[in-house]
């Protein structure tokens, strides 16, 4: 979700090293199994690691599907590989998606996983900075490149602070969080699940505001894949939609669990004491993303469609390039594969007050 705007052929060369070109081929019938390749939208981390507690609790498995995870390079190239049929499906931020559909890829998103991306802007605890028009006269480290940046105009006017007023101090995402603990700058953009798992597991105490908290609100990851697969393997599609279904589910209620798994799949994230704190904190703020009013009347996955109405009228009006045409909301998304999981009220309640701890990072 992180990187938006690298050139795409980068990108796309950058996903051929690790993955082969899908093609759409039919699953034989009576076949135990069908390989399918999943991209993530960044490394393996505990924001995503419900993929791999769908894999690993025999989710995907029971759709018949045996489903190869890769990491990924950001939602823009993620959600390329996918359109260029790299992968057969794949993890990305909803907003890079609709942007790519806006390109003309052919892209579409299967089920949401989040309803906030968590962009914002972050603030050391003991900054003098004390409200967001206090950042006119200071300076603001940001990456242009960072899904984030194209918004920022519209999240200063929403927050009634001067935009032009602010030095823009531009970085490599590298070095964001180390100028802002060096006090080089009096904050930075950038998404809260990307930062606060190592700002938290440092002991680098942060404030933390989000653009949704001023009318900018944006889904987190969705799934995805082509419109042709979606016509031509529903069954398929069905299967990936169910088994992240369930794994969402499972991280909801069974988080510490969760972890065991991700840290027996993906041993190396675990093998430090703050590599364990990283992953706990961002599988806290992936569980507070999910808790929405939608997830209290809908299924696991579902997504408003006219929030996606107002997440394409933001892209087309802060990250249209010429020649980008707005497309349709139910050309971009579906709900039709969600429904099979959803949560209680009482296990909704169970949830919440899961994520309580992790809503303290924000102000």
């Amino acid at each position: 979700m992180r990187e938006f705007t690298s050139s795409r052929r980068d990108v796309l060369k950058a996903f051929g090293a690790i993955a082969a070109t899908s093609a759409f081929i039919p699953r034989p019938s009576g076949a135990a199994t069908r390989k399918v390749s999943l991209t993530l939208p960044w490394v393996a981390e505990g924001g995503n690691l419900f993929a791999y507690v769908a894999k690993a609790n025999g989710y995907w498995a029971e759709g018949g599907l045996e489903v190869e995870i890769a990491r990924g390079y950001g939602s823009l190239a993620a959600s390329q590989a996918v359109g260029n049929r790299q992968f057969d499906f794949g993890l990305a931020a909803a907003s890079a998606g609709i942007q790519q559909s806006a390109k003309g890829l052919p892209v579409v998103q299967l089920m949401n996983c989040g309803y906030d991306s968590t962009m914002g802007v972050c603030f050391l605890e003991d900054s003098p900075i004390t409200s967001l028009r206090g950042l006119e006269g200071n300076r603001l480290g940001a990456t242009t490149t960072s899904g984030e940046y194209p918004f920022l105009p519209a999240f200063a006017a929403n927050a009634g602070f001067d935009l032009s007023k602010v030095e823009i101090v531009q970085v490599d995402a590298a070095v964001r969080q180390r100028i802002l603990i060096e006090k080089q700058v009096g904050a930075i953009s950038g998404f809260a699940v990307s930062f606060l798992p190592v700002f938290v597991a440092n002991g680098i105490k942060t404030r933390f505001t989000l653009y949704s908290q001023y009318g900018l609100s944006f889904y987190n990851n969705a799934l995805m894949t082509q419109p042709q697969r979606l016509a031509e393997e529903p069954d398929v599609c069905q299967a990936m939609v169910t088994g992240l279904a369930k794994a969402i589910r499972f991280c909801l209620l069974q988080p510490d669990q969760a972890l065991d798994i991700f840290f027996r799949q993906v041993p190396e994230a675990g093998l430090t004491p703050t590599g364990r704190i990283q992953a706990r904190v961002g599988l806290g703020i992936f569980r507070m993303s999910m808790m929405s009013d939608v997830l209290r009347s809908n299924p696991i996955g579902y997504a408003v469609p006219a929030d996606y109405e107002s997440m394409t009228d933001l892209v087309m009006k802060h990250l249209a390039a010429a020649g980008d045409t707005r497309p349709a909301v139910d050309a971009t998304m579906t709900n039709r594969f969600v429904g099979g999981e959803s949560l209680t009220p009482a296990e909704f309640e169970t949830a919440l007050a899961g994520t309580r701890e992790f809503t303290a990072y924000f102000q």
